[in-house]
C-alpha cells in the first residue's frame, strides 16, 4: 500500500483497485437511491442483493414451464425432480459438510422445528434445553413451544448463556462453565453461529466439543453465519444446523432455506422425524407405498417438493460463491470490517460505540452500533441514500458483504454518519 492516510478516500479507491473480489460487484443489481444513484448498501445481513443471473434462471423455469407442463419435471433444462440437488455441491462447500449432510428445503424456523422434533428429546434428567444470549426471537418461540409440546415449562426447561455484567457478549470460558454445569440435564444445546443483534461468532467447534462431552445433542442456527464465515460443520461434530438463505446467501426475500444432519443420525434410520413423501426413498417414491423408508442422509428429512423459482434465483448466487471461493470471501471481510471499525474511531470518536467483539476471529461482517442520536440518526442514513437496519432497543447494523460491497461504500458510510449528528 501507498503512504496515503486511511482516512482519505484515495485509500479506499486504492483498496478497490487491488481487490481481486471486486469484480463480483458487477454481478448484482444495486439499487438507486433518490438521486438516481447507487445507493451505499449495507444491509446484506438482512436481505442479499439479486444477482444478475437470478431473473434469467427464473425465467428459463417459467419458459420450461409454459412449454412442458409436467413433463417439466424430467425434460426440462435443470430437470425439476432432482433441483435441489443441483444446489448441493456448492452448500457442501458453505458448511463444511458431506454431500448426504445437506438439503435445500423449507424454511429456516420450518427446519428448526424439524430438527428439534427430531433431535430434541427429553428423557429422565435430560430435559433441558442451553441456548445462546439474546437469540432472534423466532428460536425462542420454536423452542418455547417445542418444550411445552414435551410437557415441559419453558420457565425451567430452558437455560440461557448470558455475559458477565457490564459486558456485552458472551465469553468461551463462560460459556463452557454454564455447559458442564448443567451436563448432566442438557437434552440439547442450540445456538446461533452468529449473533443477529450483537454480530458476536461463537466457536461452533469448541461448543460442539463440550456438548458431546457432556452427552448433549449440539443444533445451530446458521441464520447470519452461513455465506459469512467459513464453516467445517461435518469436522465439528455439530449434530444438526438450520439457515436461511436470503441474508448473505442472496437468494431472494423468503427463499428456500437449508439443513445440515450429522451423517451419524442421517445414516440411522431409526432417527426420529416427521416424514413426508419428498423424504422417501428415491428408489421406490413413485410406488406410493404405505410404509416409510426414509432416503439415506439429510433428504430424508424432506416433506414436500421443494419450490423451483426460489431455487432457481438461490443457484445463481451459490454460482458467485464458489468461483470466489469462502477463504478470500473470509479474507476481504476481516479487511473491510476492520476498515470499518477503524474510520469509526477516527472520524465518529464518541459518538459511536460498537457492540461487536473488535476480535476478527469473534465476529463476522457485521458491526452493531450504538449512535448518537439513536433511531433519529439512523433515519438521517436513510434519507441519504444508505440502506442498513436498526433493530430494537438501540442498534444499527452495518454489514459490508465481501461479494459486492466496496471499500469505497465504507467510506462512503462513515463519511454520512460523520455529517448525521446533530
Amino acid at each position: 500500500m501507498s503512504s496515503i492516510s486511511i482516512n482519505d478516500e484515495r485509500y479506499a479507491l486504492e483498496c478497490d483497485a487491488r481487490d481481486e473480489l471486486a469484480h463480483f460487484r458487477d454481478s448484482f443489481h444495486l439499487p438507486k437511491g433518490k438521486t438516481g444513484k447507487e445507493v451505499v448498501y449495507l444491509c446484506g445481513n438482512s436481505l442479499g442483493l439479486q444477482p444478475k443471473k437470478a431473473a434469467q434462471y427464473v425465467n428459463e423455469e417459467l419458459e420450461d414451464w409454459a412449454r412442458l407442463g409436467v413433463e417439466g419435471h424430467f425434460h426440462s433444462r435443470h430437470p425439476w425432480l432432482p433441483y435441489h440437488e443441483f444446489l448441493t455441491e456448492d452448500l457442501t462447500l458453505l458448511v463444511g459438510a458431506e454431500k448426504d449432510e445437506v438439503v435445500a428445503m423449507n424454511t429456516l424456523t420450518v427446519n428448526l422445528h424439524l430438527m428439534l422434533t427430531s433431535f430434541y428429546r427429553p428423557k429422565g434428567k435430560r430435559t433441558k434445553v442451553l441456548m445462546g444470549f439474546f437469540p432472534f426471537p423466532s428460536d425462542h418461540y420454536a423452542v418455547d413451544s417445542q418444550v411445552r409440546l414435551n410437557g415441559l415449562d419453558p420457565n425451567t426447561a430452558i437455560i440461557q448463556l448470558a455475559p458477565r455484567e457490564g459486558e456485552l457478549y458472551i465469553r468461551m470460558e463462560d460459556a463452557e462453565s454454564t455447559i458442564r454445569e448443567h451436563g448432566s440435564e442438557l437434552a440439547l444445546i442450540l445456538v446461533e453461529g452468529i449473533n443477529y443483534y450483537s454480530g458476536q461468532a461463537l466457536p461452533i467447534k469448541e461448543i460442539a466439543r463440550i456438548g458431546a462431552q457432556v452427552g448433549a445433542l449440539v443444533g445451530v442456527d446458521l441464520a447470519h453465519t452461513i455465506g459469512n464465515v467459513p464453516l467445517r460443520l461435518h469436522e465439528w461434530g455439530v449434530d444438526f444446523a438450520v439457515w436461511c438463505s436470503y441474508k448473505y446467501l442472496n437468494g431472494g426475500p423468503g427463499c428456500v432455506g437449508g439443513c445440515f444432519v450429522h451423517q451419524r443420525h442421517g445414516h440411522a434410520p431409526e432417527t426420529p422425524r416427521l416424514a413426508g413423501w419428498w423424504g422417501h426413498d428415491k428408489n421406490t417414491r413413485f410406488k406410493m407405498a404405505r410404509d416409510f423408508k426414509p432416503i439415506v442422509g439429510v433428504e430424508g428429512w424432506q416433506l414436500s417438493n421443494p419450490p423451483i423459482l426460489p431455487l432457481a434465483a438461490l443457484r445463481a448466487s451459490l454460482e458467485l460463491f464458489r468461483e470466489a471461493g469462502m477463504d478470500r470471501l473470509r479474507a476481504k471481510s476481516e479487511a473491510l470490517t476492520a476498515y470499518l471499525e477503524k474510520l469509526l474511531e477516527l472520524r465518529c470518536a464518541g459518538k459511536v460505540s460498537s457492540i461487536t467483539p473488535n476480535n476478527a476471529a469473534e465476529r463476522g461482517c457485521q458491526l452493531s452500533l450504538r449512535v448518537t442520536g439513536g433511531r433519529a440518526t439512523h433515519q438521517r442514513l436513510v434519507d441519504s441514500d444508505v440502506i442498513c437496519d436498526w433493530r430494537e432497543p438501540d442498534v444499527v447494523r452495518i454489514a459490508p458483504a465481501p461479494l459486492y460491497n466496496s471499500f469505497k461504500d465504507v467510506f462512503a458510510f462513515v463519511k454520512i454518519l460523520e455529517g448525521s449528528f446533530v
